[in-house]
């Protein structure tokens, strides 16, 4: 079986994120970058499955700056047998739309049995990759799931939602996705530090993939305006001399808050 896991470079999420005001994209230049802490979870669940299914491949899949190379490696290092770093300068600012066909493009030339991503990542937290990937790839799809099992021909798993559970089941070839409840990612020892330069690491660009990026070729999200967040304001203080709840009655009024 080959699995493919998307792993995502973001900023460090215990840092300060920031976006450019001229461009509107998240300031990459402002902190410490990481790989995204949902997709090392989707990558350990891969992982698992190899150890204890002879044959299996793993490959980790990133669409992400050249500057992420350090972070893909990372997903070598932490246990994936290959990866595919998708590089292009045309990319840069990429919405939803574009990211998907692009992934998908990958995804479709590896011939994976089974894609494993994250719910939503840290940064853009848009989550609907996964269902426009299988959208794509003419995939079934479990999303949002809490517990996985690989076995045979189908993947099945446990989604949690407001009223209960769900068991749900998709047969391969399938696209998933696991939220937090899942273990975290194994740590990187040396020896999977020292091993991850050796192991095959391709670079793909948009004409690879025979993708393209301009506008014109489908719809796009397009960013019209960005601004900074305006400082919060001082509240409104009541004081009370025997017309306090008047006074909170009118404050909801006029705020349309009742």
């Amino acid at each position: 079986m080959k699995i493919y896991v998307l792993v995502k470079e973001v900023p460090d999420t215990y840092g300060d994120r920031k976006l450019d005001l001229e461009t509107g994209l998240a300031d990459r230049g402002a902190g410490d970058v990481v790989l995204d802490e949902i997709t090392e979870r989707a990558l350990e669940v891969a992982l698992s499955y190899a150890e204890k299914n002879a044959g299996t491949e793993v490959v980790a899949l990133s669409m992400s700056p050249e500057t992420a190379t350090a972070s893909v490696r990372r997903a070598l290092a932490i246990g994936a047998a290959s990866a595919v770093h998708v590089v292009d300068e045309q990319l840069r600012g990429a919405d939803l739309t574009l990211t998907a066909e692009t992934l998908a493009a990958a995804i479709r030339r590896g011939e994976p049995d089974l894609v494993i991503t994250g719910n939503l990542s840290t940064d853009g937290s848009g989550g609907v990759i996964p269902a426009m990937l299988a959208e794509h790839l003419g995939f079934a799809q479990a999303t949002a799931l809490s517990a996985v099992e690989i076995a045979g021909d189908q993947v099945s798993g446990t989604r949690t939602g407001d009223d209960g559970t769900q068991q749900v089941t998709a047969s391969l070839p399938a696209v998933i996705s696991i939220t937090e409840a899942l273990p975290d990612a194994r740590f990187p020892n040396f020896k999977g530090i020292m091993a991850a330069k050796k192991k095959p690491l391709e670079v793909l660009s948009l004409t690879d993939l025979g993708v393209s990026a301009d506008p014109a070729s489908a719809p796009r999200t397009i960013m019209t305006t960005v601004s900074e967040k305006p400082p919060r304001a001082a509240g409104v203080k009541i004081t009370d001399e025997g017309d306090a709840a008047a006074q909170l009655v009118e404050f909801l009024v006029q705020n349309r808050l009742v």
